[in-house]
């Protein structure tokens, strides 16, 4: 009997979902895996899952659409004939991509339990995707696993049907779990031509940022300014965005900032654990920042953030998208160093484990 429906759809969902998987292969729960296929390539999807040591997906798919509504349509046809044909009485989902929100919404249509992990994010900002995702899967769940405190008062404000648990975010437990591999496996140190010195590492690909011409310019006017080195994982969106708006060549020739193609995550792992200081508009990195294994300053590359407990513990600044703000911000980061908590806001590194337990003595009644 599989009591479980386990479901990711892209590389943040596999990481912070493989501590559950862990989790309940430890007590010996069943499940089933199901890959929706939303980031589907095979460095991004079966490889990925493998390098992580977990199991290969029970069914995975393949979506032949790419636009938000029709790959919403697309997954939830595909997830109703698996669900309706296996043993489940309970969705396990994590996040707030297209992929939780088909899930969600399918689960509810069957009569599955639907349990949320990551539930309670909000940034309040309704040009984002993932807020809309996030508040519809929070709505229809009947199990929300609140992050934080934080999560669970944003739950309880908006009077949720489920019923909330406080947990911590798996996100701690993925570092905690992966960094060691990551320090014995990842080379990419060896391919770092700052290796000798310090460095801060940037990330962009957000939509309301990349997509915008003046934002992206004035990335690269402050990343070209940078008073310290600048390792840069180009997200495939954004190397798209910057040739498009003739930006990428004024970037690929500075001897401040080097470009590299897109990282895995035990290499990017050790990129962070190395680094100075991180530029961001990633909500996942915000979270991982402040792992004890990793401890580093993060600025915030947009004007909000679904994740106000990293700035409000002292790791984090959200500093907005202006060049001169930006620029200011990495000199006093750099020259007013503050020491930073040795506890996350986001948990201890065991949410796994109080989550498998909550569903596990949710499947014994």
């Amino acid at each position: 009997m599989r009591e479980i429906a386990l479901v990711v759809g892209t590389r943040p969902e596999t990481i912070k979902m493989a501590p559950v998987i862990r989790e309940l292969k430890c007590r010996r729960i069943t499940f089933i895996f199901i890959h929706t296929g939303q980031h589907y390539d095979y460095n991004m999807s079966r490889q990925f899952i493998a390098e992580l040591g977990l199991p290969e997906p029970d069914i995975s798919f393949m979506l032949e659409n790419h636009k938000p509504a029709a790959q919403i349509g697309e997954m939830m046809v595909k997830l109703e004939k698996v669900l309706s044909n296996i043993d489940a009485e309970m969705l396990l989902i994590q996040g707030d991509t297209n992929t939780m929100l088909a899930a969600a919404l399918t689960g509810l249509k069957l009569g599955l339990k639907v349990g949320h992990i990551e539930a309670g994010l909000r940034s309040y900002d309704w040009r984002m995707p993932e807020e809309h995702n996030r508040r519809m899967v929070d709505h229809i769940s009947d199990m929300l696993f609140a992050p934080t405190e934080k999560a669970q008062k944003n739950l309880e404000d908006e009077h949720v049907y489920g019923r909330i648990y406080v947990t911590g975010n798996t996100v701690i437990d993925a570092v905690a779990q992966h960094l060691p591999i990551a320090e014995t496996k990842s080379e990419i140190m060896g391919k770092i031509k700052f290796e000798a010195e310090k460095y801060a590492l940037v990330t962009v690909h957000r939509a309301e940022n990349v997509d915008d011409p003046e934002v992206l310019r004035n990335f690269v006017e402050a990343f070209l300014q940078s008073p310290i080195p600048l390792i840069f994982p180009i997200h495939p969106r954004t190397l798209k965005r910057l040739k498009e708006f003739n930006l990428y060549d004024r970037l690929a020739s500075s001897e401040n900032l080097q470009i590299l193609p897109p990282v895995g995550y035990f290499d990017f792992l050790r990129l962070m654990k190395n680094c100075e200081l991180i530029l961001t508009d990633s909500g996942g990195i915000q979270e991982e920042a402040t792992s004890p294994m990793i401890r580093k300053p993060v600025l915030i590359l947009r004007t909000s953030t679904e994740r106000p407990e990293a700035i409000q513990a002292g790791f984090a600044k959200l500093v907005g998208t202006n060049k001169d703000a930006i620029i200011n911000e990495i000199h006093k980061t750099l020259n007013q160093p503050q020491t930073l908590p040795f506890k996350s806001p986001f948990g201890d590194g065991n949410a796994a484990r109080h989550i498998t337990e909550i569903v596990s003595k949710h499947l014994n009644k």
